[in-house]
């Protein structure tokens, strides 16, 4: 159910500023949207797992404060994750 390093890997590739890059805002988005990809998908074939829906609730609350972060310090930043991402803000 976690994140192979492979994949990890993969998304700090694609979305880090730098080589290794692990600790800017994209890519901590990126893997918190993957994770709960995941998640989303467990809990349609789990409905009654509400410890995994309260695990689900805090990543997603987590992705928020760290896009409103970015929306706030460099707007261009925003806005080209999100598109890459495809979310929906």
């Amino acid at each position: 159910m976690a994140l192979t390093k492979a994949r990890k890997e993969e998304l700090v590739k694609e979305y880090g500023r730098v080589k290794n890059d692990t600790g800017s805002v994209e890519v901590q988005v990126a893997i918190l949207t993957e994770q709960i990809l995941e998640l989303t998908d467990h809990l349609n074939k789990h409905i009654h797992d509400f410890h995994s829906k309260r695990g689900l609730q805090q990543m997603v609350g987590k992705r928020r404060s760290l896009l409103d972060y970015l929306k706030r310090t460099d707007v261009v930043r925003y806005r080209e994750l999100i598109k890459k991402l495809g979310l929906r803000k």
